[in-house]
């Protein structure tokens, strides 16, 4: 049983034979407790990576936002905060993906927001180019349609209307394609 007192070896000594699941279970009741907080963001971070690990995006992102707010030094916030929009758009909850964007961006300066649109337009690209490969076509346009919201310069927007010209065509969204045909820059 984990308790409090427990530094990070002794606890991942304790861990490193249990399954995931169990792990999970373990370091969420250790958080009840009251634990020091370099320990306690130590065990949100091993349950969010656990959470990553099994595919479940919205809670990693949860304790990922969790992890911002509890962190002092604002380049330690923004990364949580941006990790946190990753694992939003991979779960395609791209509302709550917007918010975790500005959690990052409110925190940052002028040029690490930039370095942060670049991160995140580099997410929904890739979650994009997944979601085609895998076949499915209308979570690909979602993507799609918000990195063009996202995007800065001409060319990109010209390319990700390539991408999504043939999506709404197999789709079957003609009207979108007939309006993103006929825009201009």
């Amino acid at each position: 049983m984990l308790k409090r007192g427990m530094s990070k070896s002794e606890i991942e000594k304790y861990l490193q034979d249990k399954g995931d699941f169990v792990q999970i279970d373990h370091l969420t009741a250790f958080l009840k407790e009251d634990i020091p907080t370099d320990i306690r963001r130590f065990a949100m971070m091993r349950i969010a990576e656990l959470y990553e690990k099994k595919y479940m995006f919205r809670e990693a992102a949860k304790l990922f936002n969790n992890l911002g707010m509890l962190v002092v030094p604002f380049k330690e916030k923004i990364q949580n905060h941006v990790k946190e929009t990753e694992l939003y758009i991979k779960a395609g909850d791209l509302r709550e993906a917007d918010h975790a964007m500005q959690r990052a961006l409110g925190q940052a300066n002028q040029l690490e927001k930039n370095d942060i649109m670049f991160s995140i337009r580099k997410f929904y690209r890739a979650q994009a180019e997944a979601y085609e490969k895998g076949m499915r076509r209308a979570n690909a346009v979602k993507m799609y349609e918000k990195l063009l919201e996202l995007s800065s310069t001409s060319a990109e927007r010209e390319e990700i209307k390539a991408k999504l010209l043939p999506l709404y065509e197999r789709l079957g969204k003609f009207r979108e394609y007939n309006v993103l045909k006929g825009m201009k820059n």
